[in-house]
């Protein structure tokens, strides 16, 4: 979770963050603020985290996530650029489609980043990764880059609002914006004189959109958004619900669940990896390990009382057997209990029950395979 402030400072302006282009809009609906990759953006709104996270399960959020990277590879050869690099094949998906894919090490295969790539054509790809290592992402990509290839990154030139929630489609036909379209596709649109591209994407597991427009656009999409979303319950959210949504659904958090250190065999996230491309950075490294086995796995953990794991506490099998430790740890507002991930070794399987440390107190929780949650993320 991101470092917050306090209430009464609420509003001020934390000291050399970047702002989103709907930061007065924020302020004008009384959000609590968050330094977060570099950006201060709403942590929560005055309904609370938990009726914001219910409001996306159930009816409709719509949550400002500018703060994401935006980067633009293009050129002739770009796309076959980008395959040769990011993990994931993009040979298995077509113009106007998405796809989630790693950044890894070429030495280590350590994930630098996870991000979504979004398939224009042959030679313009779009790349969104988090906002903390949007830089480094570019400055690799740029480094090795083909002659006629150029990497320009749009950080600040865009914003991106997500609508996630069971009844996003509605809002987003009120607001003229094209919905129903195929999980991970795009479509270019338009709204107020401004583009936007509707992407069937999001971090919540719930079905729902990620429109990203130009940073003019922004303000008249959020006020219409809102305007239209009324009437199906819609919810400004913040980023700690985000953070709920997305740990029901196990989606990992870098630096937290992934980072240079983690590979992808270790995080579960060998179905992001085109293994049977040619090369891609890490490749060499990450099929040795995926042979001969990763000596540590992330996992889901649930707990069978009432405790709340947070990063950084410890899992065990026995009080004197370290696996490792959480990585990401939360109440869940759905299943009404506590939650997390944690990076263990892989004798343990789902089912199996370990300690984890909270606050000296040795509590118990079930290993399991996430996502924690049923949603409807990929429906129709």
């Amino acid at each position: 979770m991101p470092e917050e402030t306090t209430r009464d400072e609420a509003a001020a302006p934390l000291l050399d963050l970047l702002e989103s282009p709907l930061h007065d809009r924020h302020i004008a609906l009384g959000a609590k603020f968050a330094a977060f990759g570099g950006w201060s953006m709403p942590v929560e709104y005055a309904a609370g985290v938990v009726k914001e996270h219910t409001a996306v399960r159930n009816a409709v959020g719509v949550f400002d996530v500018s703060h994401l990277g935006k980067l633009m590879v293009a050129g002739p050869g770009a796309a076959a650029y980008v395959n040769a690099t990011l993990s994931n094949d993009l040979g298995r998906i077509s113009a106007g489609q998405a796809q989630y894919s790693l950044c890894c090490d070429e030495t280590t295969g350590g994930i630098v980043d996870d991000l979504i790539a979004y398939l224009h054509d042959d030679e313009r790809v779009l790349l969104v990764p988090n906002a903390a290592n949007s830089a480094e992402v570019a400055r690799r990509l740029a480094a090795s880059a083909p002659a006629g290839v150029v990497v320009t990154n749009h950080h600040r030139d865009f914003a991106i609002i997500a609508v996630q929630g069971p009844r996003s489609d509605e809002v987003l036909a009120g607001v003229g914006l094209t919905a129903g379209h195929g999980y991970m596709s795009f479509v270019e649109a338009e709204h107020a004189g401004h583009g936007v591209v509707v992407c069937r994407t999001g971090y919540t597991g719930e079905r729902g959109y990620e429109l990203i427009t130009e940073n003019a656009g922004a303000g008249p999409l959020w006020d219409a958004l809102l305007e239209v979303g009324a009437e199906h319950g819609i919810l400004p959210c913040g980023l700690a619900s985000r953070d709920t949504l997305r740990t029901e659904m196990g989606y990992p958090l870098h630096g937290q669940d992934i980072t240079l250190e983690v590979t992808p065999n270790e995080a579960g996230l060998g179905w992001a990896v085109g293994w049977d491309k040619e090369a891609f950075w890490g490749s060499s490294r990450l099929r040795t390990e995926k042979q001969d086995g990763p000596r540590r796995r992330l996992r889901g953990i649930v707990a069978k009382d009432r405790a709340i794991p947070r990063p950084g506490m410890g899992v065990s099998l026995t009080r004197d057997v370290l696996l490792g430790q959480v990585t990401s740890g939360t109440f869940s507002p759905t299943l009404r209990k506590g939650i997390g991930m944690a990076l263990v070794a892989t004798v343990v399987e789902p089912g199996a029950e370990v300690g984890v440390d909270v606050r000296g107190n040795r509590e118990i929780f079930t290993v399991t395979k996430p996502p924690f949650v049923d949603t409807s993320v990929r429906e129709a």
